[in-house]
């Protein structure tokens, strides 16, 4: 059975390839997210190569399963875009336009959008979601050493950042909430 197991994912990856990433293309926005429903549909399929039908009704299967990969795919698209729509909020509560601050939200969240993945990961474990150094390190798997350089370093090019957008704020409207010193 070992021996069939891999010649059989073969030939139904083989045949059914083409169609399972036409499908995943047409329902995707981006070629990335069809690659990555693809390859999500054909490790289920690997993994359940025993439950693999026959024939056509293999190709059937593997809709069946390309149409859970996207619906999940669907889900952690939405919970990303809330958390965004969060973390928005969370800018405006830190950095809303008022009298005496005259920062714009827009820019910011330009700014915000403009840095590299790690920067604005370690700036959103800050503000978003309140960690300390410590609880970063550990959710990261690095020093609490390493945090602060990181977390300092990113804070410099995010000020920098805002000021070449000519977004200028006080020290009350920090990144940092007030709440939880770092």
């Amino acid at each position: 059975m070992d021996d069939e197991r891999p010649a059989r994912f073969e030939a139904v990856y083989n045949r059914t390839y083409g169609q399972i990433t036409a499908y995943a293309v047409r329902r995707c926005e981006s070629p990335q997210d069809a690659a990555d429903v693809v390859a999500e549909t054909f490790t289920v399929a690997w993994r359940r190569v025993e439950e693999l039908p026959e024939g056509e009704e293999a190709t059937l299967w593997l809709y069946g399963v390309a149409r859970k990969v996207l619906a999940n795919h669907y889900r952690g698209d939405n919970r990303r875009r809330a958390h965004s729509v969060e973390l928005d909020a969370e800018m405006a509560d830190l950095y809303g336009e008022s009298p005496d601050s005259g920062v714009e939200l827009a820019a910011i969240g330009q700014v915000l959008q403009s840095m590299s993945d790690d920067d604005r990961e370690m700036l959103s474990l800050v503000a978003w979601e309140g960690l300390d150094r410590e609880e970063i390190a550990t959710a990261l798997g690095l020093s609490r050493n390493a945090v602060r350089i990181r977390l300092h370093r990113a804070r410099k090019r995010f000020s920098r950042a805002l000021a070449k957008a000519d977004v200028h704020f006080t020290s009350e409207s920090r990144f940092v909430p007030a709440e939880r010193p770092l």
